[in-house]
């Protein structure tokens, strides 16, 4: 082991999303800007203003998870029980390898509505059928939760483990807890966050948004940085992390995708997008200092893209407030306008998006977006070759949260 302090290294990667259900099929469909936005078919939905969504079609539970786990748990811990899993394989931890040291691994993610589908489903049982048809599970599938504790209890993970119950911001600062978990002295740590909001309760809930868009055109739903800016469509899915020792991880001859470099998250009220433009600034500025990571170090930008005016706005001016005269040039995308925005789990698939773009020079486009009109270098088009070193990605939460992280390119294999 080396004196230096430890370094946090992602290892794994696993992306339950609807432009894809593992790794492989969400970069391709990512680098190619392939938009699977759609008209919500989720039964119960149809009546709703809200039409738009990224759903998660190709999965099928039962193939994934076992059923004693199916029963307990919704939809959004079904995706992260899968998520952990391809992220596990993905670092070369099998089941032996965590067998032998279980208090060495434990498990944080990120959660903003919880397990709805489930709730709807006891809820409707209670009203139509009575106490009796309720059933026990009712109390513990709904909650933030239930994803940390189904992974570690699946698994058998008793390093410490926790959940950030938060606006979209979140999913960032689960990422980050586990790497200061990581520096701190826990080994490895299953770091994410999947969402499933597409159930007519949790629609409804939704409604309320006034940042959700409404329109019906798939292509027309979501452009962020442009001036038919309408709002944000919600989707279901995210990703999982392996975070642990760069040190550990190399002496076992995994690979080092990328190493946490930094991050620092602020708060600026409810949907005071304006004075978001401040808060998210002094994110960025707090993440760069614990990178010790200079503006112009920052190779690529993934955006929060809120996708209303005043929103998209506020950060585009933050990121020149932060980044200087180099934030007019850096590249920005948001690979989230093809698949919708999952709230906590959103920025997890742009960790995992920033990940990938690091390893194979190359920045993924922000899909029907053609018409920028902010001051910004947006890759929209077209994925774009560059020689990527640092990636910065953004989130800022309805609720106010802001957060930044830094990631660095790793050096891949021990060998």
């Amino acid at each position: 082991m080396s004196g230096r302090p430890r370094r946090a290294a992602i290892t794994g990667i696993g992306v339950v999303a609807p432009n894809g259900t593992s790794t492989d099929t969400f970069w391709k469909s990512a680098k190619e800007g392939i938009s699977a936005l759609d008209r919500i078919t989720r039964e119960g939905c149809g009546h709703l203003p809200l039409r738009v969504g990224g759903e998660v079609r190709d999965f099928d539970p039962p193939a994934l998870v076992e059923e004693r786990y199916l029963v307990q748990t919704d939809r959004f811990t079904h995706f992260a029980v899968a998520a952990a899993d391809q992220a596990l394989d993905d670092a070369g931890l099998g089941r032996s390898d965590t067998d032998a040291a279980p208090f060495s691994v434990g498990v944080v993610t990120a959660a903003g509505s919880g397990g709805g589908e489930f709730g709807q489903r006891e809820l409707q049982q209670l009203w139509d059928r009575g106490s009796r048809f309720v059933g026990p599970y009712q109390s513990i599938a709904w909650f933030y939760a239930a994803s940390t504790g189904q992974i570690s209890i699946r698994r058998g993970f008793k390093g410490p483990c926790g959940v950030v119950a938060a606006d979209e911001a979140g999913g960032l600062d689960a990422v980050a807890h586990a790497a200061r978990a990581v520096r701190r002295g826990t080994d490895v740590l299953v770091a994410g966050a999947t969402e499933a909001p597409l159930a007519p309760y949790s629609m409804v809930c939704q409604l309320g948004y006034e940042e959700l868009s409404t329109v019906d055109d798939p292509e027309r739903a979501y452009r962020p940085f442009t001036a038919a800016a309408c709002g944000f469509v919600p989707a279901e899915g995210g990703a999982m992390l392996v975070v642990e020792s760069e040190d550990l991880a190399r002496e076992r001859g995994a690979s080092v995708r990328a190493t946490v470099a930094g991050h620092a998250a602020t708060f600026t009220g409810a949907s005071r997008w304006e004075e978001s433009r401040q808060g998210l600034a002094q994110a960025v500025l707090g993440a760069l200092a614990e990178a010790d990571c200079a503006p112009e170090d920052i190779d690529v930008v993934f955006a929060d893209a809120l996708g209303t005016p005043e929103a998209d706005r506020a950060e585009a001016l933050a990121i020149v407030d932060a980044l200087g005269t180099h934030g007019t040039r850096v590249p920005v995308t948001a690979p989230k306008t093809g698949t919708g925005r999952s709230y906590a789990a959103a920025p997890v698939l742009d960790v995992a998006a920033a990940v990938l773009a690091l390893e194979h020079g190359l920045i993924p486009p922000t899909p029907n977006v053609f018409d920028a009109c902010h001051d910004l270098d947006l890759v929209s088009s077209r994925a774009r070759a560059a020689e990527l070193r640092t990636a910065l990605i953004l989130s800022r939460g309805l609720m106010g949260s802001n957060s930044a992280l830094v990631l660095r390119r790793g050096a891949g294999d021990a060998s």
